[in-house]
């Protein structure tokens, strides 16, 4: 009976196999559909290496040719990735496609290929050597997941803007995703080459690429085991056809389009959401905090008077536009420093020159070390000691209130995966040190309690404060607040006003921009006013409020003599 299966069994586990090189990539928000170009090179690759007779009487050969493939694969990816990985969503598909397609013409016209024939090959790939290899790609996917890798992949998922700026080396993480894409697709080339005996060039087409987007899609990039779920539901539905029956060949790719259809309109998690959500419908208890979760430790922050920010003549264009003019500014530590102006003054554009996001036209500058415009990503003022929060909410949605924070403490923790691979118990104390940090932060802001959350069910106003603890898990030196009160009522107002001031009671330098005006002059030491992307007064908060420039230019000029705002 099982002999009569031996081929369902074996091509659901490869399936399987195959859909996890789309995983791990879609679990990094990239849409690669490349694989089959690379199974194709690590099918074919291995040919040359494999040996005809069992290793030692009784391994399967194939287990020569898998790394080999594997290898050819991560290659073929990286250095396609050097080019295309510039490209986002539907221009990175169609240059993959364009990267599969080219590969498949190749092979077919090559002789060391077989040529369109291509090459007849012994069996060596049995359903227990598939599933074998399948449940150690299930493990290691488990085991990423609640990694430091595994949480710059969701991150980059869900806002690459706000993972570089929690210190996430953008470029480096989509490239690490790309080629384990590779090397996975390079391993189901292999066990494929190996299982149906005969490979040829035209294996690899198109349709073998979408059947394994449908599969991971299906299943969904959300949970490690999605596809398992994709390939349990997806090689078993012409099986259930046949059993019933029904042999037109229409109906299998009908069944498979509409319930990729019904996926993406009604659970575009994928089917394994499902059981994520059923697996949670006891809620865990919030986390528990100890006594001394709420202090952080902030004794390596520079000392009161050390220049951590200067700028001269900085200035942004965004072609005819100027966003920022020939901007001077001077921050020192222990400092909260106020920028303030009207809608469309450069605010947002400056601090995003500041924080490594965009990089200045004009001028130059350095914050802690780190030279502006020198072609430095977010993440290196990151790794520098530079947090931030932006004008308009990037919290990172599918991950929980621990999981926002724990992101946040990626430039301070160290990399775990491979050693979570081996349950080493120095994996476990770093995870654990990185979420007492990150308990600690919560704490700070008075989010403990919620840490089991999903971002998404706090309120708007906690949702700001989470965004400072994230921010404050980096153990910054220079905090950088893009209107935290936005949306705020003047009692909430009031309380992220007190939390500023601790935060710089501690050492912490802030740089403060906000249209509370009355919350800037009662938390700032100074203050700075833009206009049009010029300073156009700068120096102790109440006395600059009263100058007539700058009354008329933010808070309007009937306002002129006005002070108690």
């Amino acid at each position: 009976m099982f002999a009569g299966y031996e081929t369902i069994i074996t091509t659901l586990a490869l399936t399987g196999i195959f859909a996890y090189s789309f995983h791990v990539v879609l679990m990094a928000g990239q849409l690669s559909l490349g694989q089959a170009g690379f199974a194709s090179i690590g099918a074919f690759v291995s040919t040359l290496v494999v040996p005809e007779e069992p290793l030692f009487g009784v391994l399967s050969p194939a287990l020569v040719g898998i790394p080999v493939g594997m290898a050819a694969g991560a290659v073929a990816a990286y250095l396609l990735g050097l080019p295309v990985l510039r490209l986002r969503g539907v221009f990175l598909a169609i240059a993959t496609i364009a990267f599969g397609e080219g590969i498949r013409i190749l092979f077919t016209n090559s002789e060391w290929t077989g040529g369109a024939a291509g090459l007849r090959l012994d069996k060596w790939v049995t359903p227990g050597f598939a599933w074998m290899i399948l449940a150690v790609l299930i493990y290691m996917f488990w085991r990423l997941r609640a990694s430091r890798s595994g949480r710059a992949f969701a991150a980059l998922r869900e806002d690459e803007v706000a993972a570089g700026s929690m210190g996430i080396n953008v470029a480096r993480t989509r490239m690490t995703s790309f080629v384990a894409s590779g090397a996975i697709a390079g391993l189901y080339g292999v066990l494929f080459a190996y299982f149906v005996r005969r490979i040829m060039p035209g294996d690899f087409e198109f349709s073998m690429m979408l059947d394994g987007l449908v599969v991971a899609v299906v299943g969904g990039y959300l949970v490690f085991f999605g596809p398992v779920v994709g390939s349990g539901f997806l090689t078993l539905v012409p099986e259930a056809q046949r059993a019933i029956g029904l042999e037109a060949g229409w109906i299998h790719p009908f069944v498979t389009s509409a319930l990729l259809l019904l996926v993406i309109l009604f659970l575009p998690g994928g089917l394994s959401t499902v059981l994520a959500k059923l697996a949670k419908l006891r809620k865990p208890k919030a986390p528990r905090v100890h006594s001394d979760a709420g202090h952080i430790d902030l004794s390596h922050l520079p000392q009161p008077g050390t220049l951590l920010l200067q700028v001269d003549s900085l200035d942004k264009d965004y072609g005819g536009v100027h966003a920022v003019r020939s901007v001077d500014l001077e921050v020192t530590a222990g400092e909260i420093v106020g920028i303030i102006g009207p809608n469309g003054s450069g605010k947002t554009t400056l601090v995003n020159m500041l924080s490594g996001v965009i990089e200045p036209t004009g001028g130059t500058g350095q914050v802690l070390g780190e030279r502006l415009g020198a072609g430095r990503g977010a993440h290196h003022f990151a790794s520098a000691g530079v947090s931030r929060t932006f004008q308009h909410s990037k919290l990172f949605d599918r991950l929980s209130v621990l999981e926002n924070v724990l992101v946040g403490t990626h430039v301070r923790s160290k990399s775990t995966f491979l050693r979570r691979l081996f349950w080493l118990p120095s994996a476990r104390r770093d995870e654990r040190d990185a979420s007492t940090w990150a308990m600690a932060a919560l704490e700070r802001v008075g989010l403990a309690d919620r840490a089991h959350l999903a971002a998404t069910e706090l309120s708007y106003g906690d949702q700001r404060r989470l965004e400072i603890a994230r921010a404050l898990a980096s153990s910054p030196a220079l905090l950088i607040l893009d209107e935290p009160a936005a949306g705020m009522n003047h009692v909430e107002a009031a309380e992220l006003s007190e939390l500023i001031g601790s935060l710089a009671g501690d050492g912490i330098t802030i740089l403060l921009i906000e249209h509370n005006v009355g919350m800037v002059l009662n938390t700032c030491t100074r203050l700075v006013v833009l206009n049009f992307g010029e300073v156009i007064a700068a120096g102790e908060p109440r006395q600059v409020a009263a100058e007539p420039a700058v009354v008329e230019a933010y808070l309007g000029a009937e306002q002129t003599g006005s002070s108690h705002v």
